[in-house]
């Protein structure tokens, strides 16, 4: 590819794609976000599936699993394990690792699975992207339907009174020796974050954008839905939530 100095930006949000099915469907999604702590990630797994005393070969759903690195820990443990993401690319390259127990296909999480989970696990503020609310509610009630008669459902989402508190505005991170540029604000109840950055001569723009939602919006959500709200945890230790101090929203439901 030719280098050019004015070279056009090269844009996600065309009229047909939401920001997150294109966004999610770079390479550079994944350079961005190569340093999370999956060690935290895994602790955060052997705390949950401990909580949930999950049977032996309990059938597990990660939704919106990504590249599969959780579903993969999962099967890991001995779980017979589904991974499903809107993403063609992830789960082409997740489908790598697939074994007797261990399967992924793509799927939109609006949409509820005709075979039923004892656990679904939706990580890592993977929730509310939507651009209509009316989404969210919809993908509750489909993870309703997906779970099996004693199944748990479990969400994993930003805590946003904590995230907006410590909000950096701006940064810049450099991986792979492409400089990120990230912009980070609040507007219309939801946190975005845009991204730009330049590789081979071409200029890129993202932006990520999802719905700030606290604990009552979900529980509003959940009413509505029909679900029952369990448990409540602040952190993949599993501590007491508290709703200004916590990183996480972690919610325990079926």
């Amino acid at each position: 590819m030719s280098k050019k100095q004015n070279a056009p930006i090269q844009n996600q949000e065309d009229e047909n794609q939401n920001w997150y099915s294109s966004w999610f469907d770079t390479p550079y999604y994944h350079i961005l976000y190569k340093d999370r702590n999956y060690r935290e990630a895994q602790v955060f797994m052997d705390n949950l599936t401990h909580y949930l005393n999950l049977p032996e070969k309990a059938k597990v759903l990660d939704l919106a699993c990504g590249k599969g690195r959780h579903s993969i820990y999962l099967n890991q443990l001995g779980y017979d394990v589904l991974g499903a993401d809107l993403s063609e690319n992830s789960i082409t390259e997740a489908s790598k690792n697939s074994n007797e127990t261990l399967h992924f296909k793509v799927h939109d999480m609006r949409e509820p699975f005709e075979e039923k989970f004892d656990a679904i696990f939706n990580l890592f503020t993977s929730f509310g992207y939507f651009e209509s609310d009316d989404d969210n509610l919809t993908t509750l009630k489909a993870i309703k339907e997906s779970l099996s008669e004693y199944g748990f459902a479990v969400i994993d989402f930003m805590n946003v009174p904590n995230v907006i508190e410590n909000l950096v505005p701006e940064e810049t991170k450099t991986v792979d020796e492409i400089d990120f540029h990230i912009k980070r604000y609040v507007e219309d109840g939801h946190i975005f974050k845009e991204i730009d950055f330049e590789d081979q001569g071409r200029k890129y723009h993202f932006t990520e954008k999802v719905k700030a939602l606290t604990l009552k919006d979900f529980q509003d959500l959940m009413d509505e839905a029909g679900i029952f709200l369990l448990d409540i945890f602040g952190d993949y230790k599993l501590k007491k939530f508290h709703k200004t101090e916590s990183e996480r929203l972690i919610m325990i439901f079926k």
